[in-house]
């Protein structure tokens, strides 16, 4: 009797958030997410704290999840499962997390070529490639990488860590990478306000980006944040750096959400063929003896 009620008891653990629940979370997050960065966004003057180092509005989505947190703790715990280091080191644990180390690697490697891609349309459209000179910047570089982590992190603890798996319990991995990727867009309030063009190079930038971190992460149980962070900031620094999406002009926006778009689509190719190959299990003993 004890075996079963385990049994029963982690099955009920195991089981979706109601889709009522689940709308409730979502509404809330998204809220306080898009409130909480106005109002972090209109206390940035009087911090001291310059833009181009650190963006107050980024710790928008980490407030939100803090504040999800207070009405769904154990929901909020289930959710942000893999967002740190695990100390598990058992077969099991072994076997989660075997499959997505080559998809950790990769993930690092894409901002790489993001900007590349970015870079060489930056070339065919305007003829040059605008290339800061670190030695140039106002602030030493150290701060700027580390500042970045930490803007980065406190915007992906929401949209990747928390956000994704929500909707991951409704719907699949592309179409909720999709959906968390159309909102972390529309968050970016000044981007959208720079004309409709713009603006869908912008949604198309965060929409792909999203895709490519929902894909890689899918099946990552520990080191979520650091992942999705290290890429963000990556993307960040080779917009910095690199190319000039920064700037309101459309052609580089243009840009580098074609750059985005081109490098989500191996990781889309690459999903639908591993959700079309059987397991080895599976396919060892598809045709044996019954």
């Amino acid at each position: 009797m004890p075996d079963h009620k385990q049994h029963q008891d982690q099955g009920q653990r195991q089981r979706p958030a109601p889709r009522s629940g689940r709308a409730a979370q979502t509404g809330v997050f998204l809220a306080v997410a898009f409130l909480a960065a106005g109002l972090c966004g209109a206390l940035q003057p009087r911090t001291g704290i310059p833009p181009e180092v650190l963006q107050l509005t980024q710790f928008g989505p980490a407030l939100a999840v803090a504040a999800v947190a207070l009405l769904w703790p154990g929901r909020v715990r289930d959710r942000l499962a893999g967002t740190l280091p695990t100390r598990g080191d058992g077969p099991a644990d072994h076997e989660t997390r075997l499959p997505s180390s080559g998809n950790r690697a990769a993930l690092l490697l894409t901002p790489a070529l993001i900007t590349a891609l970015s870079a060489g349309g930056a070339v065919l459209t305007s003829g040059s490639l605008p290339v800061a000179d670190p030695r140039a910047l106002a602030h030493p570089l150290t701060l700027l990488v580390t500042a970045q982590l930490i803007g980065a992190c406190a915007e992906e603890i929401g949209w990747r860590c928390y956000l994704q798996p929500l909707l991951r319990t409704r719907f699949g991995p592309v179409t909720a990478s999709v959906l968390v990727g159309t909102a972390w867009g529309l968050w970016h309030v000044p981007a959208l306000a720079l004309g409709p063009v713009h603006a869908a190079g912008f949604l198309t930038a965060t929409i792909a980006m999203s895709v490519i971190l929902g894909l890689a992460l899918e099946r990552v149980r520990s080191n979520r944040l650091l992942l999705a962070g290290g890429f963000h900031t990556l993307v960040n620094l080779g917009m910095l750096f690199v190319t000039d999406e920064t700037s309101p002009a459309t052609a580089p926006m243009v840009v580098f959400g074609a750059a985005c778009l081109a490098a989500a689509l191996p990781w889309v190719a690459s999903a639908r063929r591993a959700a079309a190959t059987p397991d080895r299990i599976t396919a060892a003993t598809a045709d044996g003896p019954r």
